[in-house]
């Protein structure tokens, strides 16, 4: 699943492309998208400028010039596809938006889970909580949040009310930097071992965001520590790292690095 990183390289390529542009046409093409879209609602589409294309967690939000947003959420394996609006659909295209200047952009997805939604003018955005790069993170306001949790502190690490971005990936990475077991009960993390997890977190998105090739690459090109490579041994103390499956997620870790 894109995480932060990657879905904040997706908005840096859409709003290169697309910020400033009018939208010619709207092209609605699986059944399931139109649950989330209409043709009628894609038609209010056609006509409107793209005036920003910003990120907020895991979404896109596309903010046209009569106030509404298009909210854009790649779920399990979206992305977007551009080029002249004169070229072939690319497979498992499922909406196609073409511009005033010949150019399209278009959502893929081989899972057809992604989703966009517009939002009419005023209505609330989507709910996350703050990002690992806010000043609101601290390990005191960290605490608070976990302090009434209840389990292992990685499957807690991907609610995105807790904290926008981060997903499986970059848990694992983010406790492997902090050496934090991913097993440890939340609420029994105190302020130390919270500074550490707050600086692993902003280790790991960072590095994505510099190092990390893309969310369906494959982890021993990614520059990713521990994700995806049970057996290999830990660039830190060289022990085998080892794969658990949590809340049906696997989640990587040194079992000799990360202690309880």
């Amino acid at each position: 699943m894109p995480e932060q990183p990657e879905v904040e390289r997706a908005a840096q390529r859409l709003r290169h492309a697309a910020r400033g542009r009018l939208i010619t046409s709207v092209s609605v093409r699986h059944p399931a998208q139109r649950r989330h879209l209409p043709d009628a609602v894609a038609g209010q589409l056609v006509g409107r400028r793209i005036e920003a294309v910003e990120r907020r967690g895991k979404h896109q939000l596309l903010r046209l010039d009569d106030g509404a947003v298009l909210d854009v959420h790649f779920r399990m394996a979206g992305d977007w596809v551009m080029g002249p609006s004169s070229a072939p659909s690319p497979r498992h295209e499922r909406v196609r938006w073409e511009l005033d200047d010949g150019s399209s952009f278009s959502l893929v997805d081989p899972r057809a889970l992604a989703t966009v939604v517009r939002l009419p003018a005023g209505a609330d955005l989507p709910s996350v909580g703050p990002e690992v790069a806010d000043l609101q993170l601290t390990p005191t306001w960290l605490r608070q949040q976990l302090a009434s949790r209840r389990g292992a502190i990685k499957p807690i690490l991907l609610d995105q009310q807790l904290l926008a971005g981060v997903g499986n990936i970059y848990a694992s990475e983010a406790l492997w930097h902090a050496r934090i077991h991913p097993a440890v009960p939340a609420r029994s993390l105190g302020p130390t071992r919270l500074a550490r997890l707050i600086e692993g977190l902003r280790t790991a998105l960072l590095l994505g965001e510099t190092t990390a090739t893309r969310y369906t690459a494959d982890p021993r090109t990614s520059g990713l520590s521990v994700y995806g490579r049970a057996g290999e041994p830990c660039s830190r103390c060289g022990r085998p790292i080892r794969r658990i499956v949590q809340a049906a997620r696997s989640t990587y870790f040194c079992s000799h690095c990360q202690r309880r």
